[in-house]
């Protein structure tokens, strides 16, 4: 095995403005948009899922219950961090980020149309949790991913503030 340096001059090739931008526009709007149904199941967990899928307690149990379901996403999004940056170092940070978003889309339209428990009982409850997981999965994958493709795009100079910016688009969820 031969140690001596290779004789060509390693060159890195820094993509072009335009294409700079528009990653670090597509991170920023790929953060708000995961962010967004996540706040979102935030605010129906406090007003109305406690007693739609736990009912059978009293009404703060049931709310307490809901928002262990909403915990229950924060505790799977290093999972989908792990998974998603092996994965994306062997197929690419952009499919990962698609597939990301269609994770929590789908998810998120399961729990728009996930029956309560007065029409499937126990099920109920525990779907929820289960499409909360794949959600905690998503954002963890987009937000690691995001973070990975602002930074690998933009100038030395300002990697870091271009990777703030994928981070903090998700307050303007709100």
């Amino acid at each position: 095995m031969d140690t001596t340096p290779s004789a060509q001059p390693l060159t890195s090739t820094t993509p072009a403005v335009p294409n700079r931008r528009r990653v670090a526009t597509a991170a920023a709007l790929a953060s708000a948009v995961e962010w967004y149904d996540y706040f979102v199941f935030g605010i129906a967990a406090a007003l109305v899922l406690g007693d739609l899928y736990f009912p059978a307690g009293s009404p703060t149990a049931g709310v307490l219950a809901s928002f262990a379901t909403f915990a229950v996403g924060f505790l799977a999004r290093p999972l989908g961090g792990i998974v998603a940056g092996q994965l994306g170092d062997k197929r690419g940070r952009k499919p990962m980020l698609v597939l990301a978003l269609t994770l929590m889309g789908v998810a998120t339209i399961g729990i728009g149309l996930l029956p309560t428990y007065e029409t499937i009982g126990v099920a109920a409850p525990i779907l929820l949790v289960l499409l909360r997981i794949v959600q905690g999965v998503a954002v963890g994958a987009q937000w690691g991913g995001a973070m990975l493709l602002a930074t690998e795009y933009a100038p030395r100079a300002s990697a870091a503030s271009t990777a703030a910016s994928s981070s903090s688009a998700s307050p303007s969820a709100w």
